[in-house]
């Protein structure tokens, strides 16, 4: 299979049983997702997405609506559908995003995936509480990301040249969220949904993660960690021992399962 731009095999695993789709969150890339590689069962092939704007894709512009990047996304991911069971994940903006691929795969009639899996976001369809952000002068965004997210590095904040490179494709993700209006009273998922938060993420409190009940009919459940908005890179072990048991039973071969590993 030829090499796509919006996707990232760190390890390809042709013969692997089943992938893992991870959706990066807002102002980084399918990077972020390396390190996991060592904490997932071997026959699981992680597959991160990586947007426009960053990375080896830094000369291209960003996408800053959400419903451009699932019309972009949504093809590009029925290419890599060849019968073989699949799951996504996604934190922040990249829980959205996964949330409304699936959503869009389910009403093309294309696979949809075994499992979703959110981080530290509320539903889609849920407003929020803060003003926007995405049109504020640089210096007042920059703030306002710290204040409410935290996460760029502090050596990153002195380099004015290095956060001209980044803060394009950073705006553009929070204007993507910020702008995005999912219709009211969609059908729900029928797949099974966890969510993920952490306990001490003053914008996703419990009550946020536990919104996500009505997005599917399938089975859900809530686990929260020690932890900020991210929780991730401190609770790493935990999170992926729990993921690798949340997809094992998409490693085990079922008899009408076949697929090409092509």
């Amino acid at each position: 299979m030829s090499p796509n731009p919006w996707l990232q095999r760190f390890t390809p695993r042709p013969a692997a049983r089943a992938r893992l789709f991870c959706f990066h969150h807002a102002g980084v890339g399918a990077a972020v997702y390396r390190p996991w590689l060592a904490g997932l069962p071997a026959e699981l092939e992680l597959v991160a997405v990586q947007l426009p704007g960053r990375a080896n894709r830094l000369d291209e512009p960003p996408i800053d609506r959400m419903g451009a990047l699932i019309d972009a996304l949504l093809p590009v991911l029925r290419a890599e559908l060849d019968g073989r069971p699949f799951a996504f994940f996604g934190h922040s903006m990249g829980a959205v995003l996964a949330a409304e691929v699936a959503r869009a795969l389910r009403d093309a009639g294309a696979p949809v995936p075994a499992q979703l899996i959110v981080s530290g976001r509320r539903p889609p369809h849920w407003p929020s509480n803060e003003p926007a952000l995405h049109r504020l002068p640089d210096a007042a965004f920059v703030a306002e990301i710290q204040r409410r997210y935290g996460g760029i590095p502090a050596e990153l904040l002195q380099h004015a040249d290095v956060m001209a490179l980044l803060l394009p494709s950073l705006r553009a993700d929070i204007a993507a969220l910020e702008t995005h209006r999912p219709p009211v009273g969609r059908a729900p998922l029928d797949c099974a949904l966890s969510v993920f938060g952490g306990s001490d993420d003053p914008l996703t409190p419990r009550e946020h993660l536990d919104g996500w009940r009505g997005e599917t009919r399938g089975p859900f459940r809530v686990r929260v960690f020690p932890g900020d908005h991210f929780y991730l890179a401190g609770r790493r072990d935990a999170l992926l021992a729990d993921l690798s048991v949340t997809l094992a039973p998409l490693l085990t071969p079922t008899p009408t399962q076949s697929f090409s590993f092509a």
